[in-house]
């Protein structure tokens, strides 16, 4: 199954860990407390109640159809929105270490094709959609389980290289992770992001 995600270009690259320009995109987000675990599936469950139906399309064109991998389904009084790839999480407080948040934001970039006038709107206040710009991260890539100790531990990895590159974080790392649940560990892709400035032109 081919899952869309967000269109980047990669800068540079040294060895698992890449500089990314991302495109600006659209996001859905939702903020919950919680360990690491209970956040990611409370949060999950939320947005996935988003993309799967429970929206208003703009202008309430009940008739509104929006193509998914397979099959294409209409439903009344909602609209239904394809799942990308991946599912991001980060601390919501910058002082927070990925091991000891308590308090997460948790987003799902939007498919390509929609702008904040045509994409449905979540029904749920305690979801919302957000424009981000183009950005640039620092993204390491890891397989594996995301176990507290091993999420906190690719964290310090990529702080110390950019430590080691003289780069300052502009924000807080955030966990991305793009297979479903029963995808076996070593075929499974995380990544640990971490939003920089732009590199300086050569």
């Amino acid at each position: 199954m081919t899952i869309e995600e967000p269109a980047f270009q990669v800068i540079s690259r040294d060895g698992k860990i890449e500089i990314r320009q991302f495109a600006p995109f659209i996001v859905a987000q939702t903020f919950v407390d919680g360990d690491m675990d209970s956040a990611g599936n409370q949060a999950f469950r939320r947005i996935a109640d988003f993309i799967f139906g429970n929206n208003q399309a703009p202008g309430g064109d009940t008739s509104n159809k929006i193509a998914m991998t397979a099959p294409v389904t209409m439903e009344p009084q909602s609209s239904k929105i394809a799942m990308t790839a991946p599912v991001t999480m980060e601390p919501s407080e910058a002082s927070a270490s990925m091991k000891t948040a308590n308090k997460w934001r948790v987003h799902f970039v939007m498919p390509k094709q929609y702008t904040m006038l045509n994409i449905p709107k979540p029904k749920n206040k305690a979801v919302e959609l957000a424009e981000v710009p183009e950005k640039y991260f620092a993204v390491l890539t890891y397989s594996g389980f995301n176990t507290l100790n091993r999420v906190q531990e690719k964290t310090n990895e990529l702080m110390e290289w950019l430590k080691e590159k003289s780069i300052t974080p502009k924000g807080t790392p955030q966990l991305s992770r793009y297979d479903p649940p029963w995808t076996l560990p070593m075929w499974r892709r995380n990544e640990i992001m971490i939003e920089i400035s732009a590199p300086a032109a050569n």
